[in-house]
């Protein structure tokens, strides 16, 4: 006989269902506002049903250049991710060991985490100002010299003051729980320290790699507040997409809103994706192995 469900059930099911809700409706109003017809407006109730506002949106959006805000916050993104996986594992290798200074060290590394957003990107155009003004003054930057605020240097340090932490955080749990009898194992058949990381421990920990190229790429592409003050110079495509809020009043602000979720979600797609082959790749060996030992 089937256990009957307890009073709380409905409840329960009816605050899940409106905290669904309120976390996925946003993004689905906007999705479908994105497909209004050439009168549509930015609320209900839809006025046809078209692709016009995403014409609208490939033929830029007034002085706004969208497509190349689009292309600097994806190089970003890529940048971001590389030094995200290279820093975090290089990181989890280090903390296998105990040393001194290592827990100071440690929480040092994730207290950027816990600080405000923008008092972090308040703090680093603080440091580079600081630094352009000592260049100015020595004469060090020649003549032509501006700022060293730019994307791949102020905005690139913000972004990874983010985006290390999840990284760091997930390769540690991964080394905390990684078994040294394969590393010793390949070491007595004759593997030096760069073939074991290579062909054992890089095999075994690669879809833990791909979650954190996932967390580098995502929250980097989605960034606001620690870049806000950061960027020096031309803007990603998030803070353009909140400037274009108070200025574009049709729905092709919507239609952008739809493309960079996709851009989002086809990222996480293909993430997902390859963390199940190299799984199911890694189970294939493993079976294979199995068999031959037979």
């Amino acid at each position: 006989m089937s256990e009957k469900r307890s009073r709380a059930f409905w409840p329960l099911a009816i605050f899940f269902s409106l905290f669904v809700l309120f976390l996925y409706g946003p993004t689905l109003t906007v999705l479908v506002l994105s497909f209004q017809g050439p009168q549509g407006g930015l609320t209900f109730p839809m006025n046809g049903f078209s692709t016009h506002w995403f014409g609208v949106l490939w033929q830029g959006l007034g002085v706004v250049d969208v497509w190349a805000a689009f292309g600097r916050s994806f190089r970003l993104g890529l940048v971001v991710t590389v030094l995200t996986v290279v820093i975090s594992v290089l990181a989890g290798l280090a903390f296998r060991r105990r040393f001194r200074g290592s827990t100071l060290l440690f929480y040092t590394a994730i207290a950027s985490l816990i600080l405000p957003s923008i008092a972090v990107s308040l703090g680093i155009a603080l440091e580079f100002r600081i630094f352009d003004d000592v260049v100015k003054a020595y004469g060090l930057g020649g003549d032509g010299y501006q700022s060293a605020m730019g994307l791949f240097t102020s905005a690139l340090g913000a972004h990874l003051t983010w985006t290390l932490p999840f990284g760091m955080l997930v390769m540690f749990a991964v080394f905390n729980r990684f078994d040294p009898a394969y590393e010793e194992a390949a070491r007595d058949l004759g593997a030096t320290p760069w073939q074991t990381f290579r062909h054992v421990v890089l095999p075994i920990i690669a879809p833990y790699l791909v979650g954190v190229a996932l967390f580098g790429f995502t929250l980097s592409w989605d960034e606001i507040a620690r870049t806000s003050q950061a960027i020096g110079g031309p803007n990603t495509l998030p803070l353009e997409l909140q400037g274009l809020t108070t200025t574009v009043t049709t729905p092709a602000i919507y239609a952008l809103g739809t493309l960079t979720t996709a851009v989002s979600f086809l990222v996480i797609a293909l993430t997902l994706g390859t963390g199940l082959f190299l799984r199911a790749r890694r189970m294939r060996g493993a079976s294979d192995a199995g068999k031959g030992t037979l």
